[in-house]
């Protein structure tokens, strides 16, 4: 039976180390997200967000625009955040209104604040290896197997999915560790013939028990990023079918509890982190 990577627990670690960084260095640090529109699942992220800042002692100002706001007010509201000195972090929440161009608010943002590791400069440094806020479940995931100790170098790492935000980044923080990467999605044929050579498997395709027992290899190393919800049973799931692959694996992420929680912990500690660049 698979050992399970706890991201709540680790999350936890990671949290309260930062309140004592925060403490012992006396910074200040503040983040401010830009809420646009009514996404009633946006509203919920931004919930949780607010309350790990209060945690961890980081100040958290929030912006909520209407659904009507023009892109000309919208980067308006990012230049002035860029520009003022007590704000460490920027973060605009997606999905924005249809109307907005989120590439280019996302291209506004200072790179120095620009802690969701969404702005092409950082995207650019990542790739080539230099100091770089990272997209924070790509830098979550990482985090995992750095805690637990399972060893990148030499690997062989599959990635299910190529979004922008996760698997892309992913797979160059990989390649950064000296993995031997191997990139599948919904185009690729024969999935389970490249995700039977994994010993690390990630999957960020979005689809409720999508990974089988019999697509992946004895002892690898699961982590699921998945967030689905189980059409049958209305609980919420990830790609993996736990129940099956957990027998198979040496190590796995469960859903919920696995890697959902190392997202919101590596954000605080991005937004720590520009704070003590720009001090």
């Amino acid at each position: 039976m698979a050992e399970i990577i706890n991201g709540k627990e680790l999350a936890k670690k990671i949290r309260k180390e930062l309140k004592e960084e925060v403490i012992e260095k006396g910074l200040k640090p503040k983040l401010a997200v830009i809420l646009v529109g009514n996404d009633e699942a946006s509203k919920i992220y931004v919930r949780n967000k607010n309350r790990a800042c209060e945690e961890i002692g980081i100040e958290f100002e929030e912006h909520l625009l209407p659904e009507e706001t023009t892109m000309e007010e919208l980067l308006k509201l990012i230049n002035e955040l860029n520009e003022r000195k007590d704000v460490s972090g920027i973060l605009l929440q997606s999905p924005i209104p249809k109307h907005l161009d989120i590439k280019t608010a996302f291209e506004t943002i200072s790179p120095e604040k620009d802690v969701d590791g969404f702005n092409p400069i950082n995207i650019g440094r990542l790739e080539i290896n230099e100091p770089a806020f990272v997209s924070c479940t790509p830098f979550g995931v990482m985090k995992m197997l750095k805690e637990y100790k399972i060893h990148i170098e030499g690997k062989t790492a599959v990635v299910i999915g190529r979004s922008n935000i996760v698997g892309k980044p992913l797979i160059q923080l990989l390649l950064n560790k000296n993995a031997t990467v191997i990139v599948t999605h919904s185009k690729t044929r024969e999935l389970e013939k490249y995700t039977k050579q994994a010993d690390i498997l990630i999957s960020a395709v979005g689809k409720a028990k999508f990974v089988k027992a019999d697509m992946v290899k004895e002892g690898a190393v699961v982590i699921d990023v998945g967030i689905n919800r189980d059409t049958n049973t209305g609980k919420v799931v990830g790609d993996i079918d736990y129940e099956e692959v957990s027998k198979k694996v040496s190590y796995i992420t469960p859903v919920p509890g696995g890697v959902g929680p190392m997202t919101i912990a590596m954000l605080m500690h991005n937004v720590v982190q520009a704070a003590k660049n720009q001090n």
